[in-house]
Order: C-alpha cells, then sequence, then structure tokens
C-alpha cells in the first residue's frame, strides 16, 4: 500500500573521483536499529532477484527463501517490500549505483512509492550514465556533490553498536526451550471459516494460556526470528505459535484480514472446537513486526484469500526454521526418545497423549486434548 504522505525526494549523490570516503562514510552509517540501512549490491550481476536478495542481507535476513512458488519465482522483493513496511527503517542507501540497469533502479523506485523510504544513490561518476538518467526522469529528485552535507542530511551519525551479548555466534547459541510450541505438531484439524467471522477475545476455557515471554526472552526470540528467515509467513507463524499456544493446522486459518495492527490481535478460527473455537488473541509489540510483515507479504503475494501465516504443507520448511533459530518445544526424557540425540522431537506432546489414550481402559472415554 501506497504511504499515505507525499514520497521523499530521491537523492543522487556524485562521488566524482570515486573516493573511498564516500563508500565508508555510507558503510558507516548502516545501521538498521536506528533505521538506516546501506545496500551494496553484489558485483557480476544485473539480475533483479539477486538486487533483492542483497537488500534482504543488507536487512540482516538470509538472501533465499524457502518453498516452491508459482512459475518458479522466488517472491524476494514482496518479501524485502514487507520487511521495510514492518521494520522502523526509514533511510536506504544504494552504492554503486551507477552500476544500476534501468530495471533494476525502476525496482528500487517502486520500492520506495510503496514503503515512503528516504532513497539515496551513490553514483561513483561524475555525470549520471544513462540508464540511471532514463529510470529517474519521471522521479523527483535532487543531485549533490556535497560529502559533508550527505553526511548530515541522508546518512546520519554513524553508530558504532557491538552485537547483543545475548546473542553469540551461531554454532553457540542455546536452544531456548518453549512450551508454547509443543502443540505446533497437533493432531487438531480446525478449518478457516468460510462465512465472514468476528472472533471475540480468547477466553482460554479449555486449556491454559501460553506464559508471556519475559522481556529478555522475547527479545532473544525476536532476534532470532529476525536472523533465521527472511521468509515473512514462517517467521510469522512461529511467533503467532509462542502467542497462542495453537497448531500449524489453526495457525494456517488465518487471512490477512485476521490480523488488526491497530487493535494488535490475530483472529484464528476453530468453528468445530477442537480447542477454543474461534477467538481474537491480543499480539503483544515483540510479535507485530513479524504479522505486519506477512499481512503485506500476503497481500502483495497472493491477495486477501490465501493463509497469512505458513500453510500445513509449509510444515519441514517451519519447523527447519524454527530449528535454525534454536528454537523447540520440550524435549523427551533421554530413556523416551525416539531418535537420535541432538534431534528435535516435535510430536512429543501427541505422543504422550496418544500413549495416555492407550492405556485408557476399554469402555472409558478417552481424555481431551483440549
Amino acid at each position: 500500500m501506497p504511504p499515505a504522505s507525499p514520497l521523499p525526494s530521491v537523492t543522487v549523490v556524485l562521488d566524482r573521483h570515486d573516493d573511498t570516503l564516500h563508500t565508508h562514510t555510507a558503510l558507516a552509517a548502516h545501521h538498521p536499529p536506528s533505521g538506516r540501512i546501506t545496500l551494496h549490491p553484489g558485483p557480476g550481476t544485473t539480475s533483479e532477484t539477486g538486487l533483492a536478495h542483497d537488500l534482504l542481507v543488507a536487512l540482516g535476513k538470509p538472501p533465499l527463501l524457502p518453498g516452491r512458488f508459482p512459475g518458479g519465482r522466488q517472491p524476494a522483493w514482496e518479501a524485502a517490500t514487507a520487511w521495510l513496511t514492518a521494520l522502523p527503517i526509514t533511510r536506504l542507501t544504494v552504492l554503486r549505483a551507477h552500476r544500476l540497469t534501468a530495471r533494476r533502479t525502476m525496482r528500487l523506485l517502486q520500492l520506495q512509492a510503496r514503503t515512503g523510504i528516504h532513497l539515496t544513490l551513490v553514483c561513483h561518476r561524475p555525470h549520471l550514465p544513462a540508464a540511471l538518467h532514463q529510470a529517474l526522469r519521471t522521479a523527483d529528485c535532487s543531485v549533490t556533490a556535497d560529502i559533508e552535507a550527505v553526511r548530515r542530511h541522508y546518512y546520519g551519525t554513524p553508530i558504532a553498536e557491538p552485537p547483543p551479548a545475548d546473542e553469540p555466534a551461531a554454532p553457540a547459541r542455546r536452544w531456548l526451550t518453549l512450551p508454547a510450541l509443543d502443540r505446533l505438531v497437533s493432531y487438531d484439524s480446525p478449518r478457516p471459516c468460510t462465512a465472514p467471522c468476528t472472533p471475540p477475545p480468547i477466553a482460554w476455557r479449555h486449556r491454559p494460556p501460553p506464559v508471556p515471554l519475559t522481556a529478555p526472552t522475547a527479545q532473544r526470540v525476536a532476534h532470532r526470528l529476525h536472523t533465521a528467515t527472511a521468509h515473512p509467513r514462517l517467521a510469522a507463524a512461529l511467533a503467532a505459535a509462542l502467542i497462542t499456544g495453537a497448531s500449524l493446522q489453526q495457525l494456517a486459518t488465518a487471512r490477512p484480514r485476521d490480523y488488526d495492527d491497530a487493535s494488535a490481535t490475530l483472529a484464528l478460527h476453530d468453528r468445530a472446537r477442537y480447542t477454543d473455537g474461534c477467538a481474537a488473541y491480543p499480539v503483544p509489540p515483540w510479535a507485530s513486526v513479524f504479522l505486519r510483515a506477512a499481512a503485506c507479504f500476503a497481500r502483495l503475494v497472493s491477495g486477501e484469500d490465501q493463509e497469512l501465516l505458513a500453510a500445513p504443507g509449509d510444515r519441514g520448511h517451519l519447523l527447519r526454521v524454527a530449528e535454525t533459530a534454536r528454537l523447540r518445544p520440550p524435549q523427551p526424557p533421554v530413556a523416551r526418545r525416539k531418535g537420535p540425540v541432538g534431534r528435535v522431537e516435535w510430536d512429543w506432546r501427541e505422543r504422550q497423549e496418544a500413549e495416555r489414550y492407550d492405556a485408557t481402559p476399554a469402555g472409558h472415554a478417552r481424555p481431551s486434548r483440549r
């Protein structure tokens, strides 16, 4: 959706002599927590998708989206647009802009039109090349060669920030064991509502609510989800599982209209009442960014009638993302494991319930899984 306020002018910086000061200044300004990212396109490619992958990397995400997509086209630009819409990023600086093709430049202008971001293109030449000049003909843009003005007005103050102390290098990260994930792989099979449905707030009549994450744990989870995948639906599905305790089948009932950003609620559907029926769940601030990205991504890719979150067919991809982020449900004791030590067992809760049912004497009612 285009921004409501007027678009900021595109800034073109002429680095006449390809001075390293321009490049170093732009790279030093890269600081996503402050709303600034610097994109350094990979050399040797003119691919539009490749530029989107570079942008995802600049956002701190893996460049590839898992899964299969219609026509074999990976929706990398849609994912980048969704994250820029959801994250508090306000400025994008693109280095080596003189190498951009007209089509790549148009992609960046379309991205700006959708997100309202301040776009700065650094051209390391004394004049605009023909492709860049052609692409900018209809854009509101200004040209400058004043490095001090660029530093003050377009890049901001460089900030040196060490990596978070609680997130060391990926191989050394410890597992976060989160009970809210123990129903992610479940036997439940709710379906989306076909008629309009405005669910009431969740009442938690048949099961206890997930224990809210502490602020430090929520920060760790959010950081891990951001760096584990560029796929908004997969990241949002895991965030939603942690705040709702819902199964993947129930998460798949949500559509883009079921997330209300203004009231910070997510509606899930369950007319057959496998759990608590159709209900609206509160979304804490740490999870809102993932739901906003998923809603934007879903509308860009497939419209209002497709899944907001991961679909049941995405289960393998979803579990791999969770394991990449080192998130798992409680695990069985070593003596009760079905697989090798070190492999996450996602169905431990379901196996426990099945074993209790098998041990129930004939004629007794099966215990509720609610």
